[in-house]
């Protein structure tokens, strides 16, 4: 199976729909939105689905994951938005990190955090459709 390129495409598989209520269950659970009409004097941003497959280490599938992301290439700055900022974790700062646990004999564990973007606040109103 291939990643889909469109939501068209992706409503045709059942694990895909399901990715998909997936995404939409947990925004709902983290309140990312809410329902409003929208004011006249602003614009919409767009939004697309991603289409992804995780893979175990034998090459079969482990998961399909579907997001919901806003197309912000619509937006320009100064107009829509002042500043943008998207938190990723430096490899430094993660070497170090395990550097440290490794000297201390510390255990470290992976996870997965989904949805960890959806925690921020932000000041702005954002429309999207």
């Amino acid at each position: 199976m291939s990643e889909p390129t469109s939501y068209v495409k992706a409503a045709e598989a059942s694990e895909w729909q399901e990715a998909m209520n997936e995404e939409i269950r947990a925004s709902e659970h983290n309140q990312t939105w809410e329902f409003v009409d929208l004011l006249e004097d602003r614009s919409p941003i767009g939004l697309k689905w991603v289409f992804k497959l995780k893979y175990h280490e034998d090459g079969s599938i482990q998961k399909y994951k579907a997001r919901l992301v806003a197309k912000w290439c619509a937006q320009h700055q100064g107009i829509d938005f002042d500043e943008t900022f998207s938190p990723v974790a430096q490899f430094e700062r993660v070497r170090a990190l395990l550097s440290l646990a490794a000297t201390l004999k510390l255990p470290v564990y992976q996870f997965n955090a989904k949805s960890a973007f959806l925690n921020g606040n932000l000041e702005e109103e954002v429309y999207v459709l």
